[in-house]
């Protein structure tokens, strides 16, 4: 049997539904889709694209930690725009978080996010 374990923070976002902020099997860490809510008060954060994508990642971040490890162990990283024409924002925060080499990624177009989110990001973290 492999070794499973749901990881949790308070630093990241509570689930808003059936879901763990990620799991972890061996040395892989599965990190669910996060969108940009304040993990003090659960409500989206202001200022636009560019602000939700800032805290994605810094939920991201926080999740990260929780297993042991930092954005640059993110591997396979998802990402779901409402708008594409934030591709080019998206990027420059991401070389703001990331180092190179970056992890493998796929940029989505999407009508909608929960709570009216701009931007949500998972991935997969290798330890």
């Amino acid at each position: 049997m492999t070794n499973r374990a749901v990881i949790h923070t308070d630093k990241a976002p509570e689930a808003i539904g059936t879901y763990s902020q990620a799991v972890k099997v061996d040395n892989t860490v599965y990190l669910s889709g996060q969108i940009p809510l304040n993990p003090e008060t659960m409500e989206l954060v202001d200022g636009g694209f560019e602000a939700q994508a800032e805290q994605v990642f810094k939920n991201l971040a926080a999740v990260c930690e929780a297993a042991n490890g930092s954005l640059n162990h993110i591997v396979k990283l998802n990402l779901y725009l409402t708008d594409l024409d934030n591709f080019t924002v998206v990027n420059e925060v991401m070389a703001r978080h990331f180092r190179q080499p970056f992890p493998a990624r796929a940029a989505v177009g999407i009508n909608q996010l929960p709570k009216g989110a701009l931007f949500e990001a998972e991935g997969v973290m290798v330890l």
